[in-house]
Order: C-alpha cells, then sequence, then structure tokens
C-alpha cells in the first residue's frame, strides 16, 4: 500500500512516520511530477491553509488531486487540510478542494496559546487523544457527512465517503488508531 503525503509545508513528516510504522510505503508530493506515480490514499496535514492552496495551485498540483479526491481516492485531512476540504469558510470567500459539505471555522480555538490537548471518545475508535493546535472546527455539516467526534459542543472529526477530516493533529500523538483507521479505508477501497 502506497500512500502520498503532500509535502509541501506544516507537518507531514510525523504523519509518514506513523503510516510507515503501520507497514505502509509513503511518498511525498511536492511537485507536480510526483502526481505521475501511484498512490492509495492522500495525506492532507496540518500547516497553514493559505499556504498549502496558493502552492498547490502555483505547482499546478490543485486539478489533478482535487479530481482524484472527488473520484473518491481515500483522504485523511488534518487540522489544515481539513479546511483545504470543507466547500464552506466562515469569514473567507475563498475555498480550497470543496470536497465535504461542511462550513468550517478557522483558528476557531484562538492562536497558538489556544491550544490544547485532551482525551475524547471518537465513533468507532473509542477513547483518542486529541491535540489541538491553532485548530479550526467544523460549524455544520450537510446531509451524509457522518460526524465522528466534537469537543465542549463542535464538530472536530467527520467521514464523508472516503474522506477523514480532523480538526487534531493525530501524528502528534503516539496513539495509532486513527491512522490505522485510514488505512483499513484504503484496503476496503481497493477490494
Amino acid at each position: 500500500m502506497k500512500i502520498a503525503v503532500l509535502a509541501l509545508q506544516g507537518a507531514f513528516i510525523e504523519h509518514e512516520k506513523k503510516l510507515e510504522q503501520l507497514g505502509a510505503t509513503c511518498i511525498e508530493l511536492r511537485q507536480k511530477s510526483d502526481l505521475d506515480q501511484d498512490f492509495d490514499g492522500l495525506v492532507l496535514p496540518g500547516g497553514e491553509s493559505t499556504v498549502q492552496g496558493k502552492l498547490l495551485k502555483e505547482l499546478e498540483m490543485f486539478d489533478d488531486l482535487q479530481k482524484r479526491i472527488q473520484d473518491g481516492l481515500p483522504t485523511l485531512a488534518t487540522c489544515a487540510g481539513l479546511i483545504l476540504l470543507a466547500d464552506r469558510i466562515v469569514n473567507q470567500d475563498q475555498t480550497y478542494f470543496s470536497t465535504i459539505p461542511m462550513t468550517v471555522k478557522r483558528n476557531a480555538y484562538g492562536r497558538q496559546l489556544g491550544s490544547f490537548h485532551t482525551i475524547e471518545e471518537m465513533k468507532g475508535l473509542g477513547k483518542v487523544p486529541m491535540t489541538f493546535i491553532r485548530a479550526p472546527y467544523i460549524e455544520s455539516v450537510q446531509e451524509g457527512v457522518d460526524i465522528l467526534s466534537e469537543v465542549n459542543d463542535h464538530i472536530i472529526a467527520v467521514q464523508y465517503k472516503n474522506q477523514l477530516a480532523l480538526a487534531f493533529h493525530p501524528e502528534l500523538d503516539e496513539n495509532h488508531s486513527i491512522h490505522q483507521y485510514f488505512i483499513n479505508m484504503i484496503k476496503k477501497s481497493t477490494r
């Protein structure tokens, strides 16, 4: 199983380490020619969504990745990655891939000082450690979006078709359950 990790900016190396520990092979997407490789899943890491969105367009990677996600490529998106998938962003006209019908609020918990760690229930996984760093939250979802977890009455994890979007950073905790869940999503989609 080969998983592509968007490696333009953000916390991509930590995702690669987790996935490789679980037996996956990872490739980094840094330029358009990297998209010529075959891969079974995609990780959109945390970082800065406006920078990632801008670089994806400048490097001519945006349209190809958007089509693959729309066509069902299993995708794990964390923090900024979640923002890239949202079809609506509060106080912002521009969206990016727009592949999940949800409204997202950027930096919803404040700046760096508003970062926090908690352990909460996640549908199908039980208690999961969650690290939030300048995190967004999901203000609302449309029909078909499965809410997997909420923290402080805010939606922070959803699944829509083959897209798993999280407001937190599972790659920063010792727990592997979310990355294993994503690998299992990929296995189901390639049968």
